[in-house]
């Protein structure tokens, strides 16, 4: 204890020093946005490595598993090469039924979380591979999240087990929307509201995306109703959707680019002016 004492006694001016540096760095990233927006880009570029090396070795020691998935999944695209009059299970996502103006880009989850409230992945892809802010992202078998942050290398992802997410998705069977959110009561269920009870809402039923924005294509699997129940005010349903994805174990994802949302978020914008 006495070493400690003596060593803070020595080096008190660097030690002073280094925390007034540290005062001043936070204080100028949190009320200046272009050196928070740095700093987050450099946070990422820093982690990213970290955990792109931990994922590697964690990796290694799954691959049974997912080569299991891998090839479940080669099996379904290869059902629909070879036999096009199969109807594709509402599981799984064939990128070649949207439009030729979405762009698909493979990438790697290196971290993810789904035991708090605001739950971010990390991805292997960032600027070098155009990837930008509001891109979305899926699995082979359903809706992920979107792209919050890049750095050149990574990228964040809001998870849709995020109480900040908000996504618009509706009824397979009929073009009733509403909004996609998170109530933190499990990793495996997600709750649609604003769907108007005279919705012919059962359980069962499968959930997709509703493509009323410039991120998801219409038609992007979410989960199926597991229950359901009208609102305080008997307007509305809230419905608890089984996610097809399982958020605890996600590792290969596509990330969609909307070529047209750029002239899209532009037209809203002057729109809304």
């Amino acid at each position: 204890m006495q070493q400690i004492v003596n060593f803070i006694l020595r080096n008190k001016t660097f030690l002073l020093f280094a925390l007034l540096l540290f005062i001043s760095v936070m204080l100028t990233v949190q009320s200046h946005s272009y050196h928070r927006s740095r700093f987050i880009s450099s946070a990422n570029f820093l982690s990213g490595g970290f955990y792109n090396t931990s994922n590697s070795v964690g990796s290694y020691f799954g691959l049974k598993e997912q080569n299991n998935l891998l090839q479940e999944e080669n099996n379904i695209l290869k059902s629909i090469l070879f036999n096009t009059n199969n109807k594709l299970n509402n599981a799984y996502i064939d990128t070649t039924t949207f439009s030729k103006k979405y762009k698909f880009t493979p990438a790697k989850v290196i971290r993810n979380t789904y035991a708090t409230s605001n739950n971010i992945l990390l991805v292997n892809r960032g600027k070098k591979d155009s990837i930008k802010q509001d891109f979305g992202v899926i699995t082979s078998k359903g809706i992920l999240g979107i792209i919050e942050s890049t750095s050149s290398k990574y990228a964040t992802v809001l998870s849709i087990l995020n109480t900040t997410s908000r996504i618009s998705a509706q009824l397979k069977k009929t073009d009733h929307f509403g909004s996609l959110s998170w109530n933190t009561a499990s990793p495996s269920e997600i709750q649609l509201t604003e769907i108007p009870k005279i919705a012919p809402v059962q359980k069962g039923d499968t959930i997709i995306t509703s493509g009323r924005s410039a991120i998801f294509p219409k038609g992007v699997p979410i989960g199926v109703v597991s229950n359901f129940k009208l609102d305080n005010a008997e307007n509305y349903y809230e419905i608890n959707v089984k996610l097809f994805n399982d958020m605890t174990n996600i590792e290969h994802v596509y990330i969609i680019e909307n070529k047209d949302s750029e002239a899209i978020n532009t037209l809203l914008n002057t729109t809304n002016d």
